[in-house]
């Protein structure tokens, strides 16, 4: 059964093929309906929006510019209940040795232990979680 929903646990390792990462953790946050990732210097010059995923500190840190040409501004509702408005982009995130397109807001994570949160947006209809496991998909890789 092709469709069935793969088993992914509260953490995990994931590629972004498109922006230069691998093996990048990830927390699985049902809590969170985006997802996001760790960004630093976002701005807008002209109609692109240029960042740098991750920082120095960060072991897959490149110290690449990205631009994007199609990016969203959008209204993120945070835990406390604070609303902050990021920039988003699309990109492709590879779990289970496949590649599916993924919605991303670039924010600040300075203060998170993960560089990046997966959300119900993304998971839905596509995973279930098991917070018991960890690595499902990074285990999994080449197999």
């Amino acid at each position: 059964m092709e469709n069935q929903k793969k088993i992914i646990g509260r953490t995990d390792k994931v590629d972004f093929s498109l922006l230069e990462l691998k093996g990048i953790d990830v927390k699985v946050d049902t809590g969170a309906y985006t997802s996001s990732i760790h960004c630093k210097e976002i701005r807008e010059v002209g109609e692109q929006l240029e960042c740098r995923f991750l920082d120095p500190t960060h072991p897959e840190y490149n110290g690449k510019k990205f631009t994007f040409k199609n990016y969203d501004i959008t209204a993120v509702k945070s835990s406390n209940g604070k609303v902050e408005v990021r920039y988003a982009i699309k990109t492709k995130v590879t779990l289970f040795n496949k590649t599916f397109p993924i919605t991303l807001t670039l924010s600040s994570r300075d203060d998170m232990r993960f560089p990046v949160l997966i959300g119900r947006k993304f998971l839905s209809g596509k995973f279930l979680v098991d917070p018991q496991l960890e690595d499902q998909s990074y285990n999994k890789r080449n197999e």
